[in-house]
């Protein structure tokens, strides 16, 4: 993110006036430095209650970047539903093979009989009937009155397809799920990672552009108090002093906004692992800036081409598509089964003692003749998709190459841009002390000052932002050739200042900024050094 400046119009005005009144100027707002250990009155820097903060202290840990990852890697919510949503398809494996392994179902009853026997009113039809029942128990029951018995079946079946075309295609195309399924879960990972390292250096660069703005408003403090001095002693007009009180209310509002986007950063990077962190490790101040290796723009849409997760997850749903066009040309084929019953019954009826068995194998051909169209229907409509697949292949490929060759150009402008910003550093320091002489003899006013002052403080802004877009382009080029993994974040951690912490605590940790020999002396800011080369 550049900031921008600040600049309004403004009338310049030039002030004669006599060397001896520059005697009361004696401090020099662009030499000192603040200790750390100084006491800021409240009431100029107050900051944003951290209510939450302090409630998890007890929690909070330091930890580096690799750290966070792998806390990422082990407690991320989204990653955790991809992994379960991996394991569910891959069990779609063993559902589609087990259609081709042998069915075997078996049944069994049991049933009591109670016969319970009505008279009839009429005297000819009670009659009638028991001389038919008499007739019958005699030949049924052989002279017994058994009227309560048991009967007992049992049945076992069993079936093996020895043809089933539509099973087949169903297993291969499972197989096919369960494998674009885990480029999904890698992606997923690797998403995680990048989203682990956007969340670290966001808050470093937080950090960073904060104590940049911190600096400033000091400096235009304390420049503001001496435009005061001035004009109380009549030195200046009064507009000279509102210029430097419009100043730096905008910079103390600055301040305070980026205070707030410190917080932020940090709730996003404890978001991403459920846990919250104390402090985490700073950039060290000589992280080379160097262009991408290979430095062949199309080697690295080649790389892109061939392992970006996304690119092959999307071929793999061509293969998805495939098989389920296979699965619905099958509907025509017909089915071949090998079946094979056993049933076994029992009775304690008298008439009926004894048991009953029954064996049986074969085999069942099934042909479908005609179903309405709907099989027809259903290979159109997967072939339909199959061409589908086909075009968002090609849209991803076509996204892959794009998005490789606009970060490898951002990487590229980074280096050039982290280089431009420090040499910016320089020459506005070199502006500032010249515009301060200038106003010091009165051929400069105090707005030109301030906007020196400005300059200087937005190039420091703009290089901070500057280094951490090119560590999260060249992490996002490799992400997009599929080559981003732990071991990339492990290279970079060895770049990571335990002795320079970054913690949410913004009223710790502040260093200040000293112009007047060319040092930005931070210790907790990685911009520490600048000025020689650090």
């Amino acid at each position: 993110m550049i900031r921008a400046g600040r600049k309004k119009a403004r009338s310049l005005r030039f002030h004669a006036t006599h060397s001896s009144v520059y005697s009361l100027l004696t401090f020099n707002p662009w030499t000192a430095v603040l200790s750390l250990n100084r006491k800021v009155p409240m009431s100029k820097f107050r900051v944003l209650p951290l209510v939450f903060a302090i409630s998890m202290a007890s929690q909070a840990q330091a930890a580096d970047l690799l750290t966070i990852a792998r806390d990422a890697l082990a407690n991320n919510a989204s990653l955790a539903a991809s992994q379960a949503g991996y394991s569910s398809t891959k069990e779609g494996i063993d559902i589609a093979r087990g259609a081709l392994l042998p069915q075997i179902t078996a049944s069994g009853s049991m049933t009591h009989y109670d016969v319970v026997e009505s008279q009839s009113s009429s005297t000819s039809t009670a009659s009638a009937a028991s001389a038919t029942d008499t007739t019958a128990a005699a030949s049924t029951n052989a002279g017994t009155d058994d009227d309560h018995y048991t009967s007992t079946a049992v049945s076992v079946q069993a079936t093996q397809a020895l043809f089933d075309a539509t099973n087949w295609y169903n297993l291969e195309a499972a197989k096919r799920s369960a494998a674009q399924e885990a480029l999904t879960l890698a992606e997923d990972r690797q998403q995680v990672l990048y989203d682990v390292a956007n969340a670290y250096f966001e808050v470093l660069r937080a950090r960073d552009q904060l104590d940049a703005l911190r600096a400033e408003e000091r400096a235009i403090g304390r420049q503001r108090e001496q435009t005061q001095e001035q004009f109380n002693v009549g030195v200046i007009a009064s507009t000279d002093v509102q210029e430097a009180e419009a100043s730096y209310d905008q910079v103390r509002a600055e301040r305070i906004a980026q205070e707030s986007t410190l917080e932020v950063n940090f709730e996003a990077l404890e978001r991403l692992t459920g846990k919250r962190y104390a402090s985490i490790d700073g950039l060290a101040d000589d992280l080379p800036i160097e262009h991408p290796q290979p430095s062949s723009r199309s080697a690295w849409v080649e790389m892109a081409n061939s392992q970006n997760l996304a690119l092959q997850a999307a071929r793999a749903g061509i293969d998805i598509a495939r098989a389920n066009v296979d699965v619905a040309r099958a509907g025509h084929y017909p089915t071949l089964d090998a079946v094979a019953a056993y049933d076994y019954s029992r009775s304690s009826v008298d008439y009926l003692r004894g048991h009953g068995e029954e064996a049986s194998i074969g085999v069942q051909l099934s042909l479908p003749i005609y179903t309405g169209g709907s099989t027809s229907a259903q290979v159109r409509q997967n072939t339909y998709l199959l061409e589908q697949a086909q075009f968002q292949a090609e849209d991803q490929l076509r996204d892959a190459s794009q998005q490789v060759r606009s970060y490898f150009s951002q990487v590229a402008s980074n280096v050039l841009s982290v280089a431009a910003y420090k040499r910016a550093i320089e020459s506005n320091r070199s502006s500032l002390e010249a515009t301060r002489n200038g106003y010091e003899v009165g051929t400069r006013t105090i707005v030109d000052v301030l906007d020196a002052q400005e300059n200087l403080y937005t190039a420091i802004y703009n290089y901070a932002g500057a280094r951490y877009d090119y560590v999260l382009n060249l992490l996002a080029l490799r992400q997009q050739a599929g080559i981003l993994d732990t071991d990339s974040l492990d290279a970079l951690n060895k770049w990571l200042r335990a002795d320079k912490p970054v913690s949410l605590d913004i009223k710790q940790d502040t260093g200040d900024i000293e112009l007047g020999n060319g040092q930005y002396n931070n210790r907790s800011n990685p911009m520490a050094g600048l000025a020689n080369g650090g």
